[in-house]
């Protein structure tokens, strides 16, 4: 009996061991599997923080060059920001904000007293200094070879006070000199890494003071930056790398964002919208740009468009309504004047309007002599605007309706240049123009000189005073209205007939947050990669 229940209570205590090592080995088994799952989400966790952010973002042209001074190409421009910072610098509300500069003031009409931010370096590792500035602004307005030049001759100064104040002296009062500043020809160079290595060595291994640094450049290919860790605004957070791919074809570049090859996309149609809206995972995206589609008329004697009837027939004969909705589907606005809403000087009556009437129209060209038909010439850049083939000849179709014949001759770009700088273009020509300076003396200066003569045999005197008056006038309200006053003359006597005011259109991967802006630049420091 006693042997009986000995082995009882040792057979239990081995039945409880077992138990207990059998708890403790799953415990120790649970353990380990959430040691091994904490240890796998960690290395998740540090791969996909290993894992590069690379942008890339599709343009349809190489840059020019990097040398900042001597294009005048947005799409140039667009990469170049990033790597390259002004002394001011236009905000997303394209407000002018100093960027370089801490400081700036007026000191009389021709002297601007400025300071540099302390503690700004290239991307070599050299301090900015007002010597930079010197080297810069002095090299663009000295050397009429260089495309900004006519911009910045108008510098005849900048005088250095120390390391980081300067004054910039000008050839009169330039008004428009905050906006020079705040455009590509003020994009500041490194005086001392220029001079040591010379141009070639710079053009190939260009440095700046700019939020990203230049890694390579495989031409008509792409272009690589990498944020620059001591920018001084602190490193863009958030992108690792930056590609610009050069994809000249647009249903190329659309595909490329379809399929994940690129972020975003530039330079596409109105049409392409739809498309794109259509596939998840990305959208299409615009903003009203600074380009504007126009008529170029030759007033010259020998051409029935130098009868102000004909012109005027000419333009009451276009429907602008009728081309911004259905051939540019709603991504543009009717426009008489080049100089549109943002920029100095713009004409608000002349804006989100226009004249049409065929009637009218007929009326006028049997006034003039010409009521039975008329024969022009229109020369377009084949292919070289937006939509402008299918435009032009909507405005040929229009102008037929009321007895005006149009041969559109089409011609390769560097052929439309020459034609249309030497007038030889017939009696119209089409084309699209920009505004970088915000300001109407770019806008307006080609009817007030010799360019309007020799393009057009267009010449105004009152239109000539007013302009060279409010160049150099202070009275911001005065110039204003100078300004107003030409938009009106032009729009009368229609040396241009203004068509319509045009939108960019962008395609965007929604892993990306990315704001279309009216300069068209390619701000990267504003985007972010979700």
């Amino acid at each position: 009996m006693k042997k009986t229940l000995m082995f009882m209570v040792v057979l239990c205590g081995l039945l409880i061991l077992s138990l207990v090592a059998c708890s403790n080995a799953e415990e120790a088994n649970v353990d380990q599997e959430k040691t091994n799952t904490e240890e796998e989400g960690k290395e998740v966790s540090e791969s996909e923080q290993d894992q590069e952010r690379i942008l890339t973002i599709a343009i349809p042209n190489d840059i020019y060059s990097f040398d900042i001074h001597d294009h005048n190409q947005i799409d140039t421009e667009a990469v170049h920001i990033n790597i390259f910072s002004y002394l001011l610098t236009r905000q997303t509300d394209m407000e002018v904000e100093p960027d370089l500069l801490e400081s700036y003031e007026p000191v009389d009409d021709v002297t601007w007293a400025m300071s540099l931010k302390e503690g700004i370096t290239f991307h070599n590792g050299d301090p900015l200094t007002a010597e930079d500035v010197k080297f810069t602004l002095e090299r663009v307005a000295n050397d009429d070879t260089l495309q900004e030049h006519g911009r910045l001759k108008v510098i005849k100064e900048v005088k250095i006070l120390n390391d980081y104040e300067f004054e910039i002296i000008t050839d009169g009062a330039q008004p428009t000199l905050m906006n020079l500043l705040s455009r590509i020809g003020s994009g500041i160079l490194p005086k001392n890494y220029i001079e040591e290595n010379g141009w070639d060595h710079f053009l190939s291994n260009p440095i700046g003071t700019g939020p990203f640094k230049f890694v390579e450049w495989r031409r008509d290919d792409r272009i690589i930056l990498e944020p620059y860790e001591n920018y001084f605004e602190g490193r863009v957070q958030g992108i690792d790398q930056v590609v610009f791919r050069v994809i000249p074809e647009v249903s190329t570049r659309i595909n490329e964002l379809l399929t994940g090859g690129v972020d975003i996309v530039t330079d596409l149609t109105p049409d392409d919208m739809q498309r794109i809206n259509a596939q998840e995972g990305v959208s299409a995206v615009s903003a009203p740009s600074q380009r504007v589609g126009f008529l170029g008329l030759h007033h010259g004697e020998e051409h029935p468009t130098s009868d102000p009837k004909v012109r005027e027939a000419i333009e009451l004969a276009i429907d602008n309504e009728a081309i911004t909705k259905q051939i540019l589907l709603g991504e543009a606005t009717p426009t008489r004047t080049r100089i549109t809403p943002g920029n100095f000087g713009a004409h608000p009556r002349l804006y989100n309007t226009y004249l049409y009437d065929p009637n009218r129209a007929k009326q006028l060209l049997e006034e003039a002599g010409y009521g039975d038909g008329l024969e022009l010439t229109l020369t377009l850049a084949d292919n070289h605007y937006l939509k402008a083939n299918e435009i032009n000849e909507v405005i040929a179709s229009m102008l037929a309706q009321v007895g005006i014949d149009v041969n559109i001759q089409f011609v390769d770009w560097s052929r439309f240049l020459e034609l249309r700088n030497a007038g030889d273009y017939g009696q119209m020509y089409f084309a699209v123009y920009g505004n970088s300076i915000f300001d109407s003396s770019i806008g307006l200066q080609e009817f007030a000189s010799n360019v309007g003569w020799d393009r057009a045999s267009y010449r105004n005197e009152e239109v000539t005073e007013l302009w060279e008056q409010a160049l150099n006038n202070m009275n911001f309200d005065e110039r204003e209205e100078q300004y107003q006053r030409i938009q009106e003359i032009v729009a009368e006597e229609r040396p241009k007939i203004y068509l319509y005011h045009q939108n960019e259109v962008y395609g965007v991967s929604d892993d990306v947050i990315f704001t279309p802006r009216t300069d068209s630049m390619l701000v990267i420091k504003d985007m972010r990669m979700q």
